[in-house]
């Protein structure tokens, strides 16, 4: 056989094969039309399910993004010695400011550190009593944006290693604290977006099984007139794939009118506290991700209902 010839095959093969899948996807698309209703509760079902775990995983981001300044924003007090020279200090302060993990470095002296002292304190008359200022040289280091917990005890360590630091405080339990909330809440969110994505596999297996017995006899007689599993097949996977990209545009839709629902509270809050917040929305990128979620299910759930319940169905 030539080349031309081949590829005329492969053509030809193809082509069969782009207009097998077009009549199975048009006969989808017919049942749909033929049964609105329970189509249209399926795709609900699938549409709510994927949107409550969507929903949460948005107001986590949009909580993390809010946070992520407090997150951050601890700070260490680094307790120099009380003789120290200040061309010392700033010669200190300027190494630790090229530090990839700190952000700036703020310099107290002895004088400074005691006008902080007395000015959120309430003791003046005690340290006016003093012979000498007792306080001693202190650089105030702020964090890079964005600092895990782990890079933080390294960054102390390090600090807490220069010869001319005494000591060393850090008051980051609520940072700690923070971080632990949020990384509870997102694996219980993720623990209720593997559930509900069994839910939907269960619900559509349930409803392409249903499809399958009211289709009994129109899949016996296609069998025997010669048409072949992967043939009966195709139009069922089709019914999951439409079911679960149906369920995804729906969820879509709610994640952004519960976006567009909340946010005049949420700005009017977030401008009581002269904040510019505002609540994002899950996106194209989002969507996207429902969308191919929502479909993979469907076909997931429609491929085991018919591997388990089409092959029982064979002429007598």
């Amino acid at each position: 056989m030539s080349v031309a010839q081949q590829r005329n095959a492969l053509r030809r093969r193809l082509g069969a094969w782009a207009a097998q899948h077009g009549r199975s996807l048009t006969a989808t698309l017919g049942q749909f039309r033929r049964s609105p209703g329970p189509s249209a509760m399926t795709a609900a079902v699938i549409g709510i399910a994927l949107a409550l775990p969507a929903g949460f995983l948005g107001i986590l981001d949009n909580i993390e993004s809010m946070t992520q300044p407090w997150r951050s924003g601890w700070q260490a007090s680094l307790f120099l010695e009380r003789d120290l020279a200040t061309a010392s200090q700033k010669e200190l302060a300027a190494r630790l400011d090229k530090r990839p993990e700190v952000a700036t470095v703020e310099r107290l002296s002895r004088e400074q550190a005691l006008a902080e002292f007395r000015r959120y304190s309430d003791f003046d008359r005690a340290v006016e009593l003093l012979d000498e200022n007792p306080l001693p040289p202190v650089l105030i280091v702020h964090p890079s944006t964005g600092l895990s917990p782990s890079a933080t005890d390294e960054l102390v360590a390090a600090l807490d290693d220069h010869s001319e630091v005494e000591r060393v405080r850090l008051d980051r339990e609520w940072v700690e604290r923070l971080h632990a909330m949020m990384a509870l809440a997102e694996r219980g969110v993720w623990l209720i977006t593997a559930l509900l994505g069994i839910a939907v596999i269960l619900v559509v297996g349930n409803t392409i099984r249903l499809d399958i017995e009211n289709r009994r006899e129109e899949i016996v007689i296609t069998k025997l007139l010669g048409g072949t599993d992967a043939f009966v097949r195709r139009p069922f996977l089709y019914s999951g794939l439409g079911y679960g990209i149906s369920g995804g545009i729906l969820a879509t839709i709610l994640v952004e009118a519960g976006r567009w629902i909340l946010s005049p509270p949420v700005n009017r809050l977030a401008s009581l506290y002269d904040s510019s917040f505002r609540l994002d929305g899950i996106g194209l990128s989002g969507a996207a991700t429902l969308l191919a979620a929502g479909g993979l299910l469907g076909l997931l759930g429609s491929g085991l209902a018919v591997g388990r319940h089409l092959a029982a169905v064979e002429p007598a």
